[in-house]
């Protein structure tokens, strides 16, 4: 192209202005007032629409970055949630735990855990995430067959051909072979679905729901979890990996507390079966007793029986140590000191000194503390003898003091025990509360400061309580403890309360 052709190219339509119009060079051979040719190029416009082009892929690299940081992510999140978990030491905890991560982890806002293990130990236990119990109670009403968790539970239902029903089973689901879930992203458009089941969905406002076994390679089944959705949803692929991870983990985390949970469970019912069944009856006194097992097990023990003329043996202590061997070794003292009393027990001071000859001679490793008390009801008078034990405590409308017994070493401690009793006389309406030291050492306290709370508990019994042990044991046990009338699930020491009223 010439110079003439590229400028005339570009010049506008039409007569140019003088004052506008380009000067064309001067070129030897060319004319530059010779008219632009009859054939012109048409103007370019001033703004072109670019063509539409498809934007380049994405680098390989931007790809694996992209991948790299949503694993980063997902594990960032697991490793947050398990923590969380792994802080939990009771069912309830670690069940409420994973339902809320659970929920977290599909999108959810409301769930229900059914706790059923497969050998049917126990223990059976049914929590709602924003469900109340009466919300609850209307879930149970639906046949067990017709709810996810029940098909998880008791077996998924067959259609006939030795498969599960692909209706319910997720096809989806990346757990491994029987760890599969059940999927329902819309109820109400679901063939089949019992009209218990739509009724009840419908009442409490939810319209899909996501079902995961709550089972692992070592656990076996354990139970189900089960999120609700208000509106028909389901879980995206990656939701179901990460809670599917998350649920393994965390049931395996349960199998271990489930197992704490039965052994003691089993330690509670040892040792109160080698305590006494019931209370006897004796003419003018009444008497209670409150015993708050340790999660380990432990020695203290309290016993109350009826003796020659009229009279009562009252008796607590707590053997060294705990668990099963603490457990037995408390059942053993307790057996002896029953055979002692019945046939010295009207001088204390005999019945403890025999059963240290005995600790001494069958377990000269262990030791213990003791307090025996000879009541008579009709004189309304009390001999107490105490081996390294806590004294006991009056309690009466004119006062409320502690016993002054002597000082005196455990059980085990020295090669010949021995102390002298305390006589005390008491007015009609008097109580007489012995007590083991797992009732000061629970409040966390030193022992001057426990022994002044429990002074101060027991002076503030209302008077209308102070006519039955029971109230009064009862209060004791709501002023002196911080799980009240609750079996302690942190602190290692067992209590002993024994409360009886003369009339």
């Amino acid at each position: 192209m010439g110079v003439c052709d590229a400028v005339e190219q570009y010049a506008p339509v039409g007569k140019p202005d003088t004052m506008s119009a380009p000067h064309l060079p001067k070129v030897a051979g060319i004319d530059a007032t010779v008219p632009a040719p009859a054939q012109t190029v048409a103007p370019t416009p001033a703004v072109t629409a670019a063509p539409s082009v498809p934007p380049p892929p994405p680098a390989p690299s931007a790809i694996l970055q992209d991948r790299l940081a949503g694993w980063v992510s997902d594990l960032t999140t697991l490793h947050e949630l398990t923590e969380r978990l792994a802080r939990t030491d009771a069912p309830d905890a670690a069940l409420q735990e994973l339902l809320r991560a659970g929920a977290a982890l599909v999108g959810a806002r409301r769930g229900l855990l059914v706790l059923e293990p497969r050998d049917g130990l126990g223990p059976d236990r049914t929590i709602g995430l924003g469900l109340g119990h009466a919300d609850l109670g209307h879930i149970e009403t639906i046949p067990r067959s017709a709810t996810s968790y029940g098909q998880i539970l008791d077996g998924l239902p067959d259609d006939g051909t030795g498969t599960t029903t692909a209706a319910t089973k997720s096809p989806k689901s990346p757990c491994p072979p029987g760890f599969d879930a059940i999927s329902q992203p819309d109820l109400f458009a679901q063939d089949g679905l019992d009209p218990r089941h739509r009724e009840v969905a419908a009442r409490l406002g939810y319209a899909a729901s996501y079902a995961l076994p709550l089972s692992g390679e070592s656990a076996g089944r354990l139970g189900a979890a089960v999120w609700l959705y208000d509106e028909p949803a389901e879980p995206t692929e990656r939701q179901r990996h990460l809670v599917g991870l998350y649920v393994r983990h965390a049931a395996e985390h349960l199998a271990r507390i489930v197992d704490v949970e039965r052994t003691r469970a089993c330690m509670r019912t040892i040792a109160e079966e080698l305590l006494p069944s019931r209370l006897p009856r004796v003419a003018g006194v009444q008497l209670a007793a409150r015993h708050r097992t340790g999660p380990r097990g432990g020695g203290d023990w309290y016993d109350a029986l009826p003796l020659p003329d009229a009279a009562l043996g009252l008796a607590v202590g707590s053997v060294t140590g705990s668990g099963p061997s603490a457990v037995a070794a408390m059942g053993r003292l307790r057996a002896s000191l029953r055979a002692y009393a019945v046939m010295e027990g009207e001088d204390p001071v005999a019945v403890l000194s025999d059963l240290e000859l005995l600790l001494r001679l069958t377990e000269p490793a262990r030791s213990a503390t003791a307090l025996f008390a000879y009541c008579e009801p009709a004189l309304h008078k009390v001999t107490v003898a105490g081996a390294g034990h806590c004294p006991p405590l009056v309690l009466g409308e004119r006062r409320t003091e502690f016993v002054e017994t002597s000082l005196s070493a455990p059980l085990g401690m020295l090669a010949c025990w021995e102390a002298p009793s305390v006589e005390l006389t008491l007015d009609p309406g008097e109580t007489v509360v012995l007590y083991t030291d797992g009732l000061l050492n629970r409040t966390g306290e030193s022992t001057d400061r426990a022994f002044t709370r429990l002074h101060t508990a027991a002076t503030t019994v209302p008077k209308a309580l102070r006519t039955d042990p029971e109230a009064v044991a009862d209060h004791i046990l709501r002023r002196m403890l911080p799980d009240g009338l609750e079996d302690a699930t942190d602190s290692p020491e067992d209590v002993v309360v024994l409360a009886a009223r003369f009339e």
